[in-house]
């Protein structure tokens, strides 16, 4: 028998007989944080492979749950797991309306299972399979949130000193809620809405618009242009008012304004273009394609922002990223504390493997997080590396995940009003 006989002979010991199925998947509900996260298991009848996907709707992750094993579970018990394409259009026009963020949830769950089954049957981590690494690891930009200028200072200053080339900075409005800093409606202003308002976090724009100027200002006049600056709008201002904003930053050359518009109000950033070249970033919250595709061929955004999971997972994100290389975007996957650390090593893998790479969010994860997740991403010096493990190199321990339950059924947004009541959106 030649070598290579003999490699297959040897990758193929211990496989169960018969064609590969899947024969179970199972939920894992979990917070070993601050967010509800949502775990998925997709097991085979060859003893020992399973693969892991990250489904987590922090909001609403009960009804994410309820999709998989409801509705996906059955439907694809006896199915190839190989069948990855398959899998993903035919569950994606299952329930004939499409593109709802709870169905895509769940199906990016069950999808990157079926991606960390490959890698694994293959013996290759993921961005192999994906074309193999352009950078030895991803680069990351931390956040850096604060009350006073002098604080938010020294947080840049530090991460600058941690070995980070990119830092979102965001400043409390006195006596305002802001996104993004723990800045408190002060009883000031409280006083000062009509009679009958209920009390409530208080965000206006107008404060927050100078404020935000005033704080590149100061940066960029004590620290210089040697570190990227990144902001996120968060979809608060009025289309006018965020056209002001992104106008009157440029000076200050932000590496990009997050989420200028809310997605109903995408159609601004065509005006937006021919006011201004400073970097846009937008996708936050999209979860169809009808949504982001014209910003990307009308190259009227720099990065794409979306949050994996709510678009499908990492079959359909990996055909954006290949799109968005054709029009000059670049990627900025979306990945904050309510991403769980298999959602963060499909951000990595495609990351490792895309020459459009832009930055990736940071997310530190605690002790507690780690034993859940083991081989969740090592961080080191603004940077995140694989552990080069077949698949997505992270497992779930069900019995760490259930020590921490849940503390709520899901979480709200959309606390924060005008002066006048109007809820503002999150």
């Amino acid at each position: 028998m030649g070598a290579l006989g003999g490699a297959t002979a040897l990758a193929q010991a211990g496989r169960g007989t018969g064609p590969l199925k899947i024969t179970d998947i199972k939920v894992i509900l979990t917070q070993p944080g601050a967010d509800n996260l949502v775990a998925v298991k997709v097991f085979t009848n060859e003893p020992g492979l399973y693969g892991v996907g990250c489904a987590t709707h922090r909001e609403r992750p009960l009804a994410v749950a309820a999709a998989i094993e409801q509705y996906l579970k059955p439907a694809l018990v006896g199915k190839d797991p190989e069948a990855i394409e398959d899998i993903w259009q035919t569950q994606y026009v299952a329930s004939y309306f499409r593109s709802g963020v709870t169905l895509n949830n769940a199906l990016s769950g069950v999808d990157g299972a079926l991606w960390d089954i490959l890698g694994k049957r293959a013996g290759m981590p993921v961005y192999k399979l994906l074309g193999g690494k352009v950078r030895t690891a991803v680069p990351l930009y931390t956040h850096a949130s604060a009350t006073t200028l002098e604080e938010l200072e020294s947080l840049v200053r530090k991460a600058m000193g941690d070995g980070y080339r990119h830092v979102r900075v965001q400043l409390g409005v006195p006596g305002f809620a802001t996104y993004g800093a723990n800045s408190l409606t002060s009883e000031t202003v409280q006083k000062a809405r009509p009679q009958g308002t209920g009390n409530s976090p208080v965000f206006e724009p107008t404060p927050y618009l100078n404020n935000t100027l005033k704080m590149f200002d100061y940066l960029r006049a004590k620290i210089g242009f040697d570190v990227d600056l990144i902001h996120d709008v968060h979809e608060r201002l009025p289309p006018p008012q965020a056209l002001q904003l992104c106008k009157a930053v440029e000076p200050y050359r932000p590496f990009f304004m997050e989420d200028p518009f809310a997605p109903e109000d995408a159609h601004w950033f065509s005006v937006l273009r021919q006011q201004t070249v400073t970097p846009l970033a937008m996708g936050e919250l999209f979860v169809n394609r009808n949504e982001w595709l014209p910003l990307v061929q009308n190259r009227l955004i720099d990065f794409i922002r979306i949050h994996i999971s709510a678009i499908g997972g990492l079959s359909l994100a990996r055909k954006i990223q290949c799109c968005c290389e054709m029009f000059g975007v670049r990627t900025a996957w979306h990945g904050p504390g309510n991403v769980s650390p298999i959602g963060h090593a499909v951000n990595m893998h495609l990351d490792l493997a895309s020459y459009n790479f832009g930055i990736q969010e940071e997310n530190r994860f605690s002790d507690a997080t780690r034993e859940v997740f083991p081989g969740a991403p090592e961080i080191r010096g603004g940077y995140m590396y694989a552990n080069d493990k077949p698949g997505l190199g992270v497992d779930v321990d069900e019995k760490a995940a259930a020590r921490f339950p849940y503390k709520t059924p899901g979480q709200n947004r959309g606390t924060d009003r005008r002066l006048d009541g109007t809820i503002v959106r999150p």
